[in-house]
Parts: structure tokens; C-alpha cells; sequence
């Protein structure tokens, strides 16, 4: 449905282009759900906004494609990608409280993109409004409240309804249970799974917690440096990792099965946009470096079906 194609992001600093994302690749397929992991500043999230091209004015696209059923959205004019928004491939931003506006009540916020995209009449609209408000589990009465009287858990529901405005194929999700608690996490990941089932969605979900990936994800692309460090089924991401940067990620997210043994911990930061290493992006940092790693930047290559690391020991 969605194919991402040597994607490659820069950020223009001082007349200096800073390159975030280079070269990224990987595939949204129709009813699975991919997960985008890494720390923060690796590169996940200029990706998401990619997809929409709603990068901020110091960012651009330099090269690579972005097809949804075979039309590269970048060949598209600003109009034409309108259509695409919303319609085609809905976000869920980061941080609820920030991305509903405050002075607006919920209802009116929903109803805003069915209106400008759909253009149903206001009998039509307080209607779908209701239907999107029941579907996220929020009473529908509830339209005329505004977002200060909803609790984190409820905005964060509100946003997904406002997603599903207009039917869209495909909903990316930004850290979708960032600053709520263990309880309502759950409920939200429930969430997003029935309505996966129910809609038949497509979901690319941007987070750095891997039991969030593990619970929701059938595909998983580990990203480092804005590079692809390593992408496959989460099975095989999970159970055999080949990439030093997901083994100790993995090593560093506790396991309820073995609750006595030691986490791992990953020394050092990520490389600045401004300062990154002439080889592998995460050799600063690896425990398997070698001469090689310095050198030379390891290209993505396919060690099993499906499954594809970016290292140049990975079949070691």
C-alpha cells in the first residue's frame, strides 16, 4: 500500500545541510502495522512527517520516492497532496494536549477535516462526529466539552477519532501513548488494535518503547543516525536481532520472564546531525567495532528473507 524508497532527509542550519534521514526504505502493507524505533534524534519522526511532507521550512527532501499504490506523493503538487491527507493517510501527532487546540471545543475539531475533506452538511457532520466519538470509546455529548475537561487518556482518544475522520488506508501514530500511565497505554494500544481489525487499517506506529512495538507490530525498522540499522517481521527483530544496536536495545528493555537478570545499557550518545562518524553511525558506540566499522559505512543488505541489517558483521 505504502513504499518507502532511499528516502533521504536534510535540515538546512545556518546554510549548512544537516542530513537526518539518508536513505531509508521499508514497506506499510495493507492491515499490518510497522513499528519505527530508535532513540530520540535517530530520524523517526522527520520519517513520519515525510510521509505527509509536512516537514518544517528548514527541512526538505533531497531524494528517494514515496508511493502510495504506485503514484510517488512526492511528484504531487500541494493541492493534489491535499487529497491524499486524511482522505489516504491520517497522523495521530505527538503530545494530544498540544495538538488539539485549546479554545476549540472537541466536536467542532473533528468535524473540521470531514468538513473541509468530505463536505457533508452540518446535520451529517454532528452525525460522523458522533459515530467517530463512539468508535474511540468517548460518549458522544461529550463533543461540546473542550480539551482541558478531557484527561490525557481521552485527548489521546479524541486525536484518534479526529485520524479516522475521513476513512483513511493508512494511520501513522507519533508516540501515541507518550505521558499516560501503564493503564491507559493499554488501553490505547487495545485501542488501536480493534480499529485496526474493524477498518482494515494499515498502521506505522513512531516509538521508542520496544513493549509497545512487541504488542502492536508486525514489521519493525530499527533506525540509528537516521539510517536504517536493521528491518524485519517483529519475530525475527525480536528473537534473533542481528544488528549490535538492536541487541542491546532489546538487552536494555526488561524481561518479565527473567526478572533477575542484569540490563544492558548503551555508553555514549548518538551522533550529532552536525558531527557523524564517516563509517557506520553507531561504531562510536559498538561493542563489535572494528577498523572496517571506522572506515566504512555498512550498506543494508538482505541476510535472511526479509530481514535486513545494516552491519558489516551482522553474519558473523
Amino acid at each position: 500500500m505504502l513504499e518507502v524508497r532511499g528516502l533521504s532527509v536534510d535540515y538546512l542550519s545556518n546554510g549548512t545541510a544537516l542530513h537526518a534521514v539518508e536513505n531509508v526504505s521499508f514497506k506499510v502493507e495493507k492491515g499490518r502495522s510497522i513499528g519505527l524505533v530508535g532513540e530520540s534524534g535517530c530520524g523517526k519522526t522527520t520519517t513520519m512527517l515525510s510521509l505527509l511532507r509536512l516537514l518544517p521550512a528548514d527541512g526538505r527532501i533531497v531524494s528517494g520516492q514515496i508511493l502510495y499504490d504506485g503514484m510517488d506523493l512526492l511528484q504531487l503538487s500541494e493541492h493534489e497532496m491535499r487529497g491524499y491527507r486524511w482522505n489516504r493517510i491520517a497522523i495521530v501527532f505527538q503530545g494530544a494536549m498540544n495538538a488539539l487546540n485549546p479554545v476549540r471545543k472537541i466536536g467542532d475539531q473533528i468535524a473540521e477535516a470531514i468538513q473541509l475533506h468530505d463536505r457533508l452538511d452540518n446535520r451529517e457532520t454532528r452525525q460522523r462526529v458522533g459515530e467517530l466519538m463512539e468508535m474511540v470509546g468517548i460518549a458522544p455529548e461529550r463533543a461540546r466539552q473542550y480539551p482541558h475537561q478531557f484527561s490525557g487518556g481521552m485527548r489521546q482518544r479524541a486525536m484518534i477519532a479526529m485520524s479516522l475522520a475521513c476513512n483513511p488506508d493508512i494511520l501513522i501514530a507519533d508516540e501515541p501513548t507518550t505521558a499516560l500511565d501503564v493503564m491507559i497505554q493499554a488501553q490505547i494500544l487495545d485501542l488501536l488494535q480493534q480499529l485496526q481489525s474493524q477498518l482494515g487499517l494499515s498502521i506505522v506506529l513512531v516509538t521508542h518503547d520496544l513493549g509497545v512495538v512487541a504488542e502492536l507490530c508486525d514489521d519493525v525498522l530499527v533506525m540509528y543516525g537516521g539510517k536504517v540499522a536493521e528491518y524485519g517481521d517483529v519475530d525475527t527483530i525480536f528473537n534473533n536481532p542481528a544488528h549490535p544496536y538492536t541487541r542491546r536495545l532489546l538487552e536494555a528493555f526488561p524481561d518479565v520472564d527473567s526478572p533477575t537478570s542484569t540490563l544492558a545499557s548503551i555508553p555514549g550518545y548518538p551522533p550529532p546531525l552536525d558531527n557523524l562518524p564517516a563509517g557506520c553511525r553507531f561504531e562510536p558506540r559498538c561493542y563489535r567495532k572494528t577498523d572496517l566499522c571506522t572506515a566504512v559505512s555498512p550498506d543494508v543488505i538482505e541476510i535472511k528473507p526479509r530481514h535486513f541489517v545494516a552491519c558489516h558483521h551482522a553474519e558473523e
